[in-house]
């Protein structure tokens, strides 16, 4: 069975322009309802797929925390190059992690974490994250159980180089968390069982700006843009933007 591939999104609404980052193991899905909104606020918002996501587990072992940033990078610079002089960047689980790294490296005018880990102590959960994405996209290959399972062990194994990977761009982004003076919206889900929610407090005590927000979502979990909470995600992000200094 052939499995339709997403495609990054690029929705036009205003001047003022948002960088939209999905998780680990995520495309621009996770993103793509939040994108939708903000364009009928007015703001444009670009959600761009790291290499690998959005295909095969095994497409995915063939990146690491590096490329994905250069992805982001170049995405950044892309919206530069297309006229938008004033961004910001909002980031969902790995992609806010992400989000925070741009934002210690190039002018965004504010910057927003949505479910992110700074601390690499949820390595099982990770694991578990990767075995679950693995499993269902065999199956709809059309895959036999035995050899699904089969299949997703040899992957575990191998993506060890790709979880060292992640653990050292999470760690290199909470020693310089002061080094972020942008407005900062720091989003969390009370339930959510992939992270340490403790994340949530750390950087939003860690940030060196002044103006800096964080919200707590009761009965959320960690894909909290896709979840029952999206609403209430979408307004608070908005009302976030919409302080900040565009001019």
């Amino acid at each position: 069975m052939k499995i339709k591939q997403p495609e990054p999104f690029m929705f036009k609404g205003g001047k003022r322009a948002v960088l939209l980052l999905h998780g680990f193991t995520g495309h621009s899905a996770d993103m793509r309802m939040l994108g939708r909104f903000l364009e009928s606020k007015g703001y444009t918002s670009y959600g761009p797929i790291y290499r690998g996501h959005g295909k095969s587990p095994e497409d995915l072992l063939e990146g690491s925390a590096e490329t994905w940033y250069e992805d982001v990078k170049q995405a950044y610079q892309q919206m530069k190059v297309d006229g938008y002089d004033k961004i910001a960047v909002l980031g969902l689980s790995l992609g806010g992690v992400l989000s925070l790294k741009l934002a210690t490296e190039n002018p965004v005018v504010g910057v927003g974490t949505m479910c992110s880990p700074i601390f690499f102590d949820n390595s099982t959960q990770l694991t578990k994250g990767f075995r679950y994405f693995a499993s269902q996209y065999k199956e709809k290959e059309g895959k036999s159980k035995g050899i699904i399972d089969q299949e997703v062990e040899t992957l575990v194994t191998k993506a060890e180089e790709l979880f060292e990977s992640l653990a050292g761009l999470i760690d290199e982004v909470r020693e310089v968390l002061d080094h972020i003076y942008t407005p900062t919206l720091v989003i969390q889900a009370k339930d959510d069982q992939m992270i340490n929610t403790e994340s949530a407090t750390y950087i939003y005590d860690h940030v060196e700006c002044d103006d800096k927000k964080i919200h707590w979502y009761e009965h959320a979990g960690h894909a909290i843009t896709l979840g029952p909470k999206r609403e209430e995600v979408h307004e608070d992000a908005y009302r976030f933007l919409e302080s900040l200094d565009w001019d």
